[in-house]
This record gives C-alpha cells, sequence and structure tokens, in this order.
C-alpha cells in the first residue's frame, strides 16, 4: 500500500463477538511471512486500535439488513463513527489520513469529521476509487485495451446509485497518442447511458454473482487511494476521492463529495477548469442533493 520498502505494524479493531475470528486473522498475518510487516496489534479496544496510528482505514459499519428504514442505518453507524472519531482525535498520530470505505461512506466520513474536530477535514476521506476503477475497466474490456492506458475518468458525488462516472475529459494511450474515450468509443448512447449504471450497479451485481459483497476489488482500491494519497498521481493523471467539498464546481460546501483530485506531498488537490456540461450538471446536482438528504438524516440522528 506504500510502496515496496515501506515497512507497517498493522492495527486491526473489530467487535468482541469476532475476537477469536480476529485473532485467526493475526495468525495467518504472520504465518504469511510478510517482509515488511514489522507488528501486528488485533484488538476490541478502539483506544489500544487507534493510538499513534499514522493511516486509518475504516472498513467496519453496520450493514442495512431486510426491513430496516435508513434512517435505522444511519443511526448506527451515527454511533459507531461518533465513538471511533473520539478515539482517534485523542490517541491518533498528529497528522493521520482517515479513509472511511464502510458504507453510507461519504456520510459516516461526514460524522467522524463532526466529532474529530482537531483532526484537520483534509485529512479525512472516503473510499470512491473502486467506482473510479470500475469506470476504468469497463471502458477498457469496451475498447480492448489495456486498463492502464485508460486514465482521467472521474467519479462524482455519493458512493452510491446517484454516483456521476464521468467520460469526456478520459483518455487512452494509442499507438498515435492519448485520444479521447468518446472519440475511440464512438457510442454516446452506450456511454450516457449502459456504462453509467453498469458502474453505478456493480456492487449489487456482484452481490447477486457471488452472494457477498465486493472485497479483493475494494481492498485494492482502498490500496490505490492511500498510495497515491501518500505517494502522489503521477503527472497528468488525476484520480477520484471522496473528499471535503469547498464549493468546487458549485457543489454545496460541507459535504464529503467525490471530485476529481490529484495528490503530491501527502496532499490531494481538487483538479479545476473542467468543462461541465448540461447532462453532467444535472447528475451531479442529483448526487449533490442525495448526500445534502443523508447528511440532515444524520444530522437529525445526532438530536
Amino acid at each position: 500500500m506504500l510502496g515496496p520498502d515501506q515497512p507497517v505494524i498493522l492495527h486491526m479493531l473489530d467487535i468482541p463477538p469476532a475476537a477469536e475470528a480476529l485473532n485467526g486473522v493475526k495468525m495467518e498475518l504472520v504465518d504469511a511471512a510478510f517482509p515488511l510487516l514489522k507488528g501486528v496489534v488485533a484488538t476490541t479496544d478502539a483506544v489500544e486500535a487507534c493510538t499513534g496510528v499514522n493511516i486509518a482505514v475504516m472498513v467496519g459499519g453496520f450493514p442495512r439488513k431486510e426491513g430496516m428504514e435508513r434512517k435505522d442505518v444511519m443511526s448506527k453507524n451515527v454511533s459507531i463513527y461518533k465513538s471511533q472519531a473520539s478515539a482517534l482525535e485523542k490517541h491518533a498520530a498528529a497528522n493521520c489520513k482517515v479513509l472511511v470505505v464502510a458504507n453510507p461512506a461519504n456520510t459516516n466520513a461526514l460524522i467522524l469529521k463532526e466529532f474529530a474536530p482537531s483532526v484537520p477535514e483534509k485529512n479525512i476521506t472516503c473510499l470512491t476509487r473502486l467506482d473510479h476503477n470500475r469506470a476504468l475497466g469497463q471502458i477498457s474490456e469496451r475498447l480492448n485495451v489495456q486498463v492502464s492506458d485508460v486514465k482521467n475518468v472521474i467519479i462524482w458525488g455519493n458512493h452510491s446509485s446517484t454516483q456521476y462516472p464521468d467520460v469526456n475529459h478520459a483518455t487512452v494511450k494509442t499507438p498515435s497518442g492519448e485520444k479521447p474515450v468518446r472519440e475511440l468509443v464512438k457510442d454516446d448512447e452506450w456511454l450516457n447511458a449502459e456504462f453509467i449504471t453498469t458502474v453505478q450497479q456493480r456492487g449489487a451485481a456482484i452481490i447477486k454473482a457471488r452472494k457477498f459483497s465486493s472485497a479483493l476489488s475494494a481492498a485494492s482500491s482502498a490500496c490505490d487511494h492511500i498510495r497515491d494519497w501518500v505517494l502522489g498521481t503521477p503527472e497528468g493523471t488525476w484520480v477520484s476521492m471522496g473528499v471535503y467539498s469547498d464549493g468546487s464546481y458549485n457543489v454545496p460546501a460541507g459535504l464529503i463529495y467525490s471530485f476529481p483530485v490529484t495528490c503530491q506531498n501527502g496532499e490531494w488537490k481538487i483538479v479545476q477548469g473542467l468543462h461541465i456540461d448540461e447532462f453532467s450538471r444535472k447528475k451531479l446536482d442529483l448526487t449533490a442533493d442525495e448526500l445534502s438528504e443523508e447528511k440532515a438524516l444524520a444530522y437529525s440522528c445526532l438530536s
């Protein structure tokens, strides 16, 4: 996750009923004899888990179960992220970078920010890199090119089915130079409809196929997110990250919203000045509206 020569100490936190299984994970980590793994802390105590950490990947959350209203799920997650926030704030390293993966990821990240006021807002992000990678994968399959030759897709907004996968600025490396994705695909109908819904619904499609939610691809994209944030994005390439909105692209400030970003020296920066057409504008606003509703719902769970 942090390059080929950065040793790490892993702190793993789980709930008490899972303590034995967590210990099994620790045993496997030891058995794998990873040269960069310098230590493993497996615990059910949030304070012990958060003490001194430089990077926190928050994969725990309360999943929505059949018959549950969104507000019930939100209220469970609000209480989880409230307690995690206070442990991180009091015990993590000073410049700790936080990545929230558990859904609703954007709003869980916002709750965490709310309850860890001393953690800089630029250090709290959520995962939309999985959606970004899914979009890259779809374009690469459609054009039958290496996925590493496709770049600069964008995921705007919420990590939900209202997200907007945008290829208007994406390019593909060809023998005759970089070409726009739209020019190569030559099928706006597919790009404006089926491509978007495939990326939006990919998580549900994976659950249907394997009866479990995305695991390997989610873990891999969390590694990508942190690696690029810490080590930087390649020149001329941006990635998608859920970050605290400053009002760029007329997205309401105060939401955790996915934007195109570049990273340098451990800091992300929203890519500015991209042209947003009318089709895209509607999509950006739709997903912002959903995030504003989620935010209101989460805050109502606090009162």
